[in-house]
């Protein structure tokens, strides 16, 4: 009766097998070289966001609503939908 035989990757095998030759030569499989560091990608998604969140703002408050663009960075607005939501005024 014959053996089953296993299934083995062929990484598996490439590491199995024994180096021809006098040298062992190490072949590299895998390199990665990142074109942007990892800190700069972070802030650079922090100020996406930052951006993404000061334009939606102003074309809801300008386009959508009644008031100017502008009028949505301001802090005086801010503090009047603050104090609508607080129930002060």
């Amino acid at each position: 009766m014959a053996e089953p035989t296993k299934k083995v990757s062929p990484r598996k095998e490439h590491k199995n097998e024994e180096p021809t030759g006098d040298k062992q030569q190490k072949k590299t499989w895998w390199v990665q070289i990142r074109m942007f560091p990892i800190w700069f990608r972070i802030i650079l998604v922090i100020a996406l966001i930052v951006t993404a969140s000061a334009l939606g703002a102003m074309v809801g408050y300008g386009v959508i609503g009644d008031g100017s663009p502008k009028d949505a960075l301001k802090w005086e607005t801010w503090q009047h939908i603050l104090d609508i939501m607080s129930g002060k005024k």
